[in-house]
């Protein structure tokens, strides 16, 4: 029996665009807050450094990573994908 790739089990699937993101955090700000934040302002988050970012495709939740920097940009390293998406 031959060995399936993803694409195959796709399908016509397989070139659908969906919409991939990296979230840090979330957090909760008054108005009164967001009106003090200038250039150079720090946002403190909820996270802490080390703390694995999620990763989402359309809006739901598939896997978790870490912040990397790679030839000057920032990336993400994936560490865990749900088993559900595998």
């Amino acid at each position: 029996m031959e060995a399936t790739g993803p694409n195959d089990v796709l399908g016509p699937y397989a070139d659908v665009p969906v919409t991939l993101e990296a979230q840090l955090d979330r957090r909760n700000f008054s108005i009164r807050q967001l009106m003090g934040i200038e250039p150079g302002s720090v946002l403190r988050m909820n996270r802490n450094l080390g703390e694995h970012i999620e990763i989402l495709v359309d809006g739901t939740l598939i896997g978790f990573g870490e912040v990397v920097i790679s030839d000057n940009s920032v990336g993400i390293r994936v560490t865990k994908w749900h088993t559900s998406i595998r």
